[in-house]
């Protein structure tokens, strides 16, 4: 692979003896892996049935390369949400996060979504977590991965850290900024990383990543904790980003937290100037180099801000029985009460579990809040878990819902076999003929991919109707 110039010399002069090594990795391809989606099923489980040729990722523990052969985005269970597709490396920082259930949780610039979906999966279900991507194109993709992953209590953003920051001071007790960077640690498989490199994108790139540290430093709660993570070697936008943002926070320190094998420690000199050693607590801070582990390259620094954290009460961690777009405790408007009665009797005809959460209405739209919330005035794109659509006096369920219930929590259901035509006909839009017994069968169904729910059917005269989005119809 031919690389530029002006990086070549940077990285033999940090690198010294190393050199070699760092650069012969760039003749090799980039490691695969996926993510086992540990709220759908075990991860031990999904070895077992899994097709796939799988070992660990090391530092992730539902992580797992596959094989060059393997196609796991062209599986029913990829549309199933039992994985996520994910660069191994990337996977590290959402483990230095550890997220905890019941916490208040923000990915600041989250797309696609593989540490939104990681961090979601720690979280077990409780708590908030608020998914932010400034761009909108790329944030319709988080919220697509979102849903598909079955994440019930993540609210999908679309608005600039400022905007965030001046609604939520405070407020999160974990907060990651995966910064936009000059992708050096992605050469070797991002292309356009490596032609849109040079100098003048490292500086103006570590000018970015420092406000949007600001903005989220005025986000964190006190005792909170905070993961800055790159995808690039460059110090300016490692070390040097970590150095500046401690220099005009004191009351912000590197967490010293045990790292994995091949994680190599920061470099402080590397943030300093003239003759100075620089902080030493850099050293406690990560990187992932691709010479020396299976994975591209990454930076991490793991920080935390002085004080003591309150706990939520239990309302603020699971939600209650009132709407969270300031109509007042106890009751809901009009319009809201309507649509969560139409969806009750959805549930009770359809359901015999039903997810918890806060009902609020947006347009025809009926979601689920984890808690209560003011989103007056953002950018929203997925207000918590996604119920279905309220219109002339019906309810149809939400491809969202499907994804977060388990199979025994419908009260009717149809399981194809995962390695069938049938799961094929169904992901291309198609109606289903049911078996002999099933033309008396009517009302909603969930649909199954080897007893994982690939989204919704209706009965009706004999066959099942096919309700899977038309945009994520699978073609083959």
């Amino acid at each position: 692979m031919r690389l530029p110039a002006e990086f070549e010399e940077r990285m033999k002069g940090l690198l010294g003896e190393e050199y070699p090594a760092f650069r012969e990795s760039y003749e090799k391809g980039p490691y695969q892996a996926l993510r086992v989606n540990s709220c759908r099923i075990d991860p031990e489980e999904f070895v077992r049935l899994s097709p796939f040729a799988l070992r660990p990722v090391p530092w992730a523990k539902d992580g797992f390369y596959y094989g060059s052969s393997d196609r796991p985005g062209k599986h029913p269970w990829h549309e199933a949400g039992l994985y996520y597709i994910q660069e191994p490396s990337a996977m590290a920082v959402a483990a230095l996060a550890c997220a905890k259930p019941g916490e208040r949780v923000l990915d600041l610039c989250a797309a696609p979504g593989g540490k939104t979906t990681q961090l979601a999966a720690s979280m077990k279900g409780e708590g908030l977590l608020v998914s932010n991507e400034i761009h909108p194109g790329r944030a319709k993709i988080l919220s697509s991965n979102v849903e598909r992953m079955g994440i019930p209590g993540a609210v999908v953003t679309n608005e600039t850290p400022k905007r965030l920051a001046e609604r939520f001071p405070a407020f999160f007790d974990r907060i990651v900024v995966d910064a936009p960077c000059s992708g050096e640690g992605m050469f070797r498989k991002e292309e356009q990383a490596l032609l849109q490199w040079s100098p003048g994108n490292v500086a103006m790139c570590a000018a970015r990543q420092q406000e949007i540290l600001e903005e989220a430093a005025r986000m964190l709660c006190p005792g909170g904790i905070l993961v800055y993570s790159t995808c690039t070697f460059a110090p300016e936008e490692d070390e040097g980003s970590v150095a500046s943002f401690l220099d005009r926070h004191p009351d912000f320190a590197v967490e010293k937290v045990k790292g994995y094998e091949g994680f190599a420690p920061g470099r402080p000199e590397w943030a300093a100037s003239g003759s100075e050693t620089g902080r030493a607590e850099l050293s406690d801070t990560f990187r992932l180099w691709p010479h020396r582990l299976e994975g591209e390259g990454h930076y991490a620094a793991v920080l935390r801000k002085e004080g003591r954290r309150e706990e939520h009460s239990e309302s603020a961690r699971r939600g209650s029985a009132h709407s969270a777009q300031g109509k007042g405790k106890g009751r809901l408007a009009s319009a809201e009460t309507e649509a969560f009665r139409l969806y009750q009797e959805f549930a009770r005809e359809s359901l015999k579990k039903t997810p918890e959460g806060i009902p609020v209405l947006f347009g025809e739209q009926l979601y689920l809040l984890p808690c209560a919330l003011d989103l007056r005035g953002l950018k929203v794109l997925r207000a918590g878990l996604q119920l279905g659509t309220v219109r002339k006096g019906r309810f149809e369920p939400a491809h969202a819902l499907s994804h977060a219930l388990r199979a025994e929590d419908a009260r009717q259901s149809v399981n194809l076999a995962e390695d069938s035509q049938e799961v094929w006909a169904y992901l291309r839009g198609e109606s289903l003929e049911l078996q002999e017994g099933g033309q008396d069968k009517k009302g909603w169904a969930l649909v199954l991919a080897g007893g994982f729910p690939l989204g919704w059917g209706k009965f009706a005269g004999g066959m099942l109707k096919n309700h899977y989005p038309k945009g994520l119809r699978v073609y083959t």
